[in-house]
């Protein structure tokens, strides 16, 4: 008797879980109020019981198609299996057309502090080598561009197109996303940016940190640019800070190829044998050398001014032929002068060619190497405490990234504020009676890319349009600029002030931000209209974002005026409330209230905030719990639901 009624009380919870979801829009919701009451009425474990029934009924009357579709998936996981998987370029066994090969780089990297204070760390370190336009798996250890999961056959020797190991991800690097193009395609994209023909650099090598098992952290990656006699013309220095913000360095050497030609008289040649003696008498750069200033920010111990010098071994040397030595030097010397630091990665013991080793091999390497990837970060973390609280130094608060930089990653928020913002400002754009070609790149997203906008005038093409690039420098400036009043001075604070953003040419700001009056409210309910009611009361300036500013320097503390001028609400308010759809409106105010709320409550941390909410609905869970008549409530909510669409399902119909 106790079995059948604890079930059927179980199971009569349910709908009022599900009524309460539907009437607060969370399942959590629904959970905590299904849980607590049954705890409240002394039967805790009626809710268990009542799932626990309900999924062996939902698998007791579908066995037979259960044990069909395992049966199924077990045929299609042996087939899988035993077939021969193709790779990217649609061959069973991936080749490496171009010179160069997949290698593994045991390594030690050392640091060595000099100014102010003496302090020096080494530890092992390991890279990984590929050809740049090569796609495939190497002995199962070493994959590029392989979307394959986990395989047994990881250890086999014979293993060619499955993802290895250590992979490495197109989308990783360089320009964030667009992993389609290939580590070939991200690098002539980015050469092309930079004013250089990619065709200059017909050979790349990159040397990284691969992820492991899906995990990556890689502070720096180093990019071997090759002529078309096979020596190291040039390189790329990737660096990456622990804050998720990059930087590329373009290092061209200040000698050219006629510099390194020797120009001794030779018997008479023909033309083409003339010209295939001089790419054979060329003598080959093993070595690159180049200094340029320092613009980004790494370390929190060194501000962003100064110089860097790389003196940089070529791992492939002669000919991208060799397996080695790799050997990097960065030398950092302050803007007066003082040499600060010297980083080195050099190549300990052999490079390993991942295709030749025997499988007692890969279990010998990936017992001796597995755990390097996953403590560089901790290990970073460790000689940072020693410097702060052992050598006192001071830290530099992370500035705000410059133009040449890539930003962090977008927060959810950003991401959801990101395309409004984009809309709005193309409204304004085309609300312009000025001939404008506004060409706009957001920042913080991954598959993010510039896009123009043209007002009426230019479009028409009767009058010339001046033309303006408007950069998002971090994507903060989406949480910030919904703080602002007015567009023009939220514009010119975020340029000047706090450098969120660049804009090439801010005289062409007010012809399409003007600082204008502020809209009316104009809602469609009575909610909405509440909703953005809070949103401007609770509306003030952002601060100003203070950088460079160092531990030992205090913020300036001299109050800022807020927005108390009478205006109604801001006007991208206005153009969401006018223009935008309901479920755009739902999502910006949902956005908004979360930040404003965060500075009010929670120090401006929205996931604090979410902390917060989460324990609110964790405590009006409990007290709904105990109220029959809530239940009551709940009960006639869900009905009312069910039963409105059906009648205005049949109204349609007739």
């Amino acid at each position: 008797m106790a079995g059948p009624s604890t079930s059927s009380l179980g199971l009569a919870l349910l709908p009022v879980a599900a009524c309460f979801a539907a009437l607060s829009g969370g399942l959590l919701d629904a959970i905590l109020l299904a849980l607590f009451t049954t705890i409240r009425h002394g039967r805790g474990r009626i809710f268990v019981h009542a799932l626990v029934d309900l999924v062996d009924k939902i698998v007791m009357s579908h066995r037979p198609t259960t044990a069909a579709v395992v049966g199924a998936l077990t045929v299609l996981l042996l087939v899988v299996s035993l077939r021969p998987v193709k790779s990217a370029s649609g061959s069973a066994t991936p080749r490496q057309d171009g010179p160069g090969k997949a290698l593994f780089f045991p390594c030690r990297t050392t640091h060595s502090r000099m100014f102010p204070q003496k302090h020096s760390f080494s530890y092992s370190y390991l890279a990984v080598g590929v050809p740049v336009g090569w796609e495939g798996t190497a002995g199962g250890m070493v994959s590029v561009g392989v979307d394959q999961g986990w395989t047994l056959s990881w250890l086999s020797p014979f293993s060619s197109a499955r993802k290895g190991w250590y992979s490495i991800d197109a989308g990783d690097y360089l320009e964030r996303g667009k992993a389609r193009l290939g580590l070939r395609g991200k690098l002539d994209e980015y050469l092309r940016n930079q004013g250089v023909d990619p065709r200059t650099y017909p050979h790349a090598y990159l040397v990284t940190a691969a992820r492991f098992l899906g995990y990556h952290f890689n502070p720096v990656s180093f990019w071997y640019l090759y002529d078309a006699t096979k020596s190291l013309a040039a390189m790329i220095l990737e660096v990456n800070n622990t804050f998720g913000e990059r930087r590329m360095y373009l290092l061209v050497p200040d000698d050219d190829l006629a510099a390194r030609i020797d120009l001794t008289p030779r018997p008479a040649l023909g033309v083409a044998e003339q010209a295939a003696s001089e790419r054979q008498s060329a003598p080959l750069r093993t070595a690159l050398k180049q200094s340029w200033p320092k613009d980004f920010h790494v370390s929190p111990f060194n501000s962003r001014k100064g110089s860097y010098s790389l003196t940089a071994s070529d791992p492939l040397s002669p000919s991208m032929q060799g397996m080695g030595p790799l050997a990097n030097t960065i030398n950092l010397v302050s803007s007066k002068g003082h040499g600060k630091l010297v980083a080195r990665l050099i190549q300990d013991g052999d490079a390993i060619d991942p295709s030749s080793m025997t499988m007692f091999g890969k279990l010998k390497f990936l017992s001796a190497w597995w755990w390097v990837g996953f403590l560089t970060f901790p290990r970073i973390v460790k000689e940072a405490a020693a410097l702060f609280f052992r050598r006192k130094l001071h830290v530099w608060f992370r500035p705000e990234p410059l133009k040449e930089s890539i930003s962090r990653e977008a927060d959810p928020i950003e991401r959801d504020l990101e395309p409004i913002f984009k809309s709005y400002l193309r409204y304004l754009v085309e609300q312009s009676t000025a001939p404008l070609a506004v060409k706009y790149t957001p920042g913080g997203l991954s598959q993010g890319s510039s896009e123009f906008m043209l007002s009426p005038t230019a479009r028409e093409g009767t009058t010339a349009a001046e033309e303006l690039e408007f950069k998002v420098l971090t994507p903060v400036f989406y949480s910030r600029f919904i703080h602002y009043a007015h567009d023009l001075e939220a514009f010119f604070c975020e340029l000047n002030e706090s450098c969120t953003i660049w804009v090439s040419h801010p005289d062409l700001l007010p012809k399409f931000a003007l600082k204008k009056p502020s809209p009316t409210l104009a809602s469609s309910s009575p909610a909405e209209f509440a909703i953005f009611k809070i949103i401007q009361s609770l509306r003030v300036r952002p601060e100003r974002i203070e950088r460079p500013l160092t531990s030992s320097a205090a913020p300036n503390l001299a109050p800022q005026a807020t927005d108390i001028r009478g205006f109604r609400i801001s006007s991208m308010d206005g153009y969401v409330l006018a223009h935008e759809s309901s479920q755009i409106k739902r999502v910006y105010r949902s956005c908004v209230l979360k930040l404003f709320l965060a500075d009010r409550v929670a120090w401006g941390l929205v996931p604090l905030l979410e902390s917060q909410r989460l324990i609110l609905q964790a405590g009006l869970a409990w007290l709904v719990s105990s109220s029959n008549l809530a239940t009551c409530a709940l009960l006639l909510s869900y009905t009312a639901r069910r039963v409105v669409p059906q009648a205005s399902g049949k109204s349609k119909e007739r």
